[in-house]
């Protein structure tokens, strides 16, 4: 179960993602086949159950790209269920203390590193993928290797603690959502902001002290390449559905001589 968004990490290769609102696992396979490193199913924001989160997935592993999944909360449930139909990975948002990452890498991570319950499902081919029908510790181990979880840094109370939760075992790094942070802050969308700059520059080097890697989301072409300016080692670059609405409205404009 190779997690081509970790190589590509470890590589320092400053990989892509984006987040999949549209709803379809035809258009998923049609994003991965754009060059994208990886998509992020967004069971937060957007309009998926359980059920139709895996059929996108299946659509984007299709075509190679690595699929993760932001879920609602982080519950036992949305975890278990997240990983069960195949994500390789977990952003959690509103996050706000240490216990509840303690408590992720319980559900997310199998023992010696966490309580993950064992299913056969998806994820593991129904137990006959490769890494699932030999040895049970060995395919623990794999999942706990490949499996990236991601705390999101969006409250002030995460961001209070966030050298803690950094360093926490089994955490792969951090994912800083800029437009609520900013206002948890009380800057609304201020990124110029020192207050909110530093608060940057801190879950930055919280994550390098840890050997952890710093997610973040860009709105704009701009915004990323200004993030990997700062250091972090992957953008997740707006939504595939406002750039969607973006690349028509240039073409009808094109078409129109506007």
């Amino acid at each position: 179960m190779r997690n081509t968004l970790l190589e590509k990490l470890q590589r320092k290769e400053k990989p892509v993602g984006t987040f999949f609102f549209m709803g379809n696992a035809a258009v998923a396979e049609c994003l991965a086949l754009s060059g994208v490193d990886y998509i992020i199913v967004d069971m937060e924001h957007g309009p998926f159950g359980i059920e139709s989160a895996a059929d996108i997935m299946r659509g984007a592993e299709l075509r190679g790209a690595t699929v993760l999944a932001r879920i609602p909360d982080g519950s036992r449930t949305s975890v278990l269920k997240a990983l069960d139909i195949g994500a390789q990975g977990l952003v959690v948002p509103n996050i706000r203390s240490v216990q509840e990452v303690r408590n992720l890498v319980e559900y997310g991570k199998y023992f010696p590193q966490g309580l993950r319950g064992l299913a056969m499902s998806r994820a593991a081919g129904y137990g006959f993928a490769d890494h699932a029908a030999g040895d049970i510790g060995e395919y623990m181990n794999a999942c706990n290797r490949e499996t990236l979880l991601l705390p999101q840094c969006e409250t002030a109370e995460c961001l209070e603690h966030i050298e803690e939760i950094a360093a926490l075992d089994g955490i792969a790094g951090i994912f800083v959502g800029p437009f609520d942070l900013s206002i948890a802050l009380g800057k609304p969308v201020q990124f110029g902001n020192p207050e909110f700059k530093a608060a940057i520059a801190r879950v930055l080097a919280a994550c390098a002290a840890a050997g952890k890697f710093c997610f973040i989301f860009g709105a704009s072409v701009d915004a990323a390449k200004a993030a990997f300016e700062q250091g972090f080692d992957s953008v997740v670059l707006g939504t595939d559905s406002s750039f969607y609405v973006q690349a028509f409205q240039r073409i009808v404009g094109q078409v129109k001589g506007e």
